[in-house]
């Protein structure tokens, strides 16, 4: 089966759901928050199904991928493009009111330092196939 078919499958957002909920649930429940790790895996996997059942809506195939044309495609691009420029201003936001306490930043400054690099390589990566 073709790679953007599995992403394009009505199952492949509730099963990733499921599988982050269980890697979630995991993690917390080795740190010791079993309580925690459970209603992580139980929350994932109410959204799982609500991807699963709520294939009337269009926003729900939107999402999932079995509802993508070119006009979902371009909604999520500038949908990825705007969460990415909160992401990072939030993180500088962060960084600065760590600076400001006196500390040195962390996480905020490595999180600042991995965008950075990403948005650098994609810009080259995709300038140089275009």
């Amino acid at each position: 089966m073709e790679a953007t078919m599995v992403f394009r499958s009505k199952w492949f957002l509730p099963l990733f759901s499921l599988a982050l909920g269980l890697a979630f649930g995991g993690a917390l429940w080795a740190g010791g928050e079993g309580r925690a790790g459970v209603e992580a895996v139980t929350l994932m996997t109410v959204v799982g199904l609500v991807f699963l059942v709520g294939g009337r809506s269009e926003m729900i195939r939107g999402l999932r991928g079995d509802g993508r044309d070119e006009y979902w495609q371009r909604l999520d691009v500038h949908a990825t493009a705007l969460a990415g420029h909160v992401v990072i201003a939030a993180i500088l936001v962060m960084c600065m009111w760590e600076w400001g306490h006196g500390r040195d930043g962390s996480p905020f400054v490595q999180l600042g330092a991995v965008a950075g690099v990403a948005y650098i390589v994609a810009l080259g990566l995709l300038r140089w196939r275009s």
